[in-house]
């Protein structure tokens, strides 16, 4: 008789519930950021580029807010070579250090009493604005590819929660440049 009450003490209410985020989106639209050799005053001569791609219905509205709902991939600081300045085709790992083929993983920075995001993350939003969420990428690899003006961009990460990513964007991608740290930007579409 006490085991069962002890037995029937272990059970809760609530159902362990965790929500299905896409695993595999395909993401429909995207842009690349170049700001050249943006660490040289750190002794790093790796270019470096970020990469945003989004999926399903999202997209920038007249405020230049997101709106819709879907996934926003966020990589940044990709290094590549510094007589590169698009997107080369290779492997590209996750992990600090600033190296060539590299992406930087994404980690909560405190400064004071402020809590930063730096590096790369994946943002959901969704339908049920309570779970919309963002989480950041710990490891992982992205293989890029081209087929004429097309750039092609295939995700195997994993998060900060050890769930996985295996996205992928096939269309050609807008570059903004900028010239140096404090400039503005400049349009162009590349491959």
């Amino acid at each position: 008789m006490l085991f069962s009450v002890l037995q029937t003490s272990c059970y809760t209410d609530t159902p362990d519930y965790a929500y299905p985020y896409n695993a595999n989106p395909q993401y429909t639209w995207g842009y690349a950021e170049f700001y050249g050799a943006y660490y040289k005053d750190y002794n790093n001569l790796n270019n470096v580029i970020s990469l945003s791609l989004f999926s399903d219905s999202l997209y920038i509205n007249n405020d230049n807010e997101i709106s819709g709902t879907g996934q926003y991939l966020y990589l940044e600081e990709i290094y590549i070579p510094p007589t590169d300045t698009i997107l080369p085709n290779g492997i590209y790992r996750i992990s600090k250090g600033g190296e060539v083929n590299t992406i930087t993983p994404g980690e909560i920075v405190h400064v004071d009493k402020a809590e930063y995001v730096i590096g790369s993350y994946i943002y959901y939003i969704e339908k049920k604005s309570s779970y919309t969420t963002r989480k950041l990428i710990s490891r992982g690899t992205v293989t890029v590819s081209s087929n004429g003006t097309k750039k092609t961009v295939s995700c195997d990460l994993v998060l900060n929660d050890s769930s996985k990513i295996r996205g992928s964007f096939s269309e050609t991608l807008t570059y903004f440049v900028y010239k140096s740290r404090n400039s503005s930007k400049k349009l162009f579409v590349g491959q």
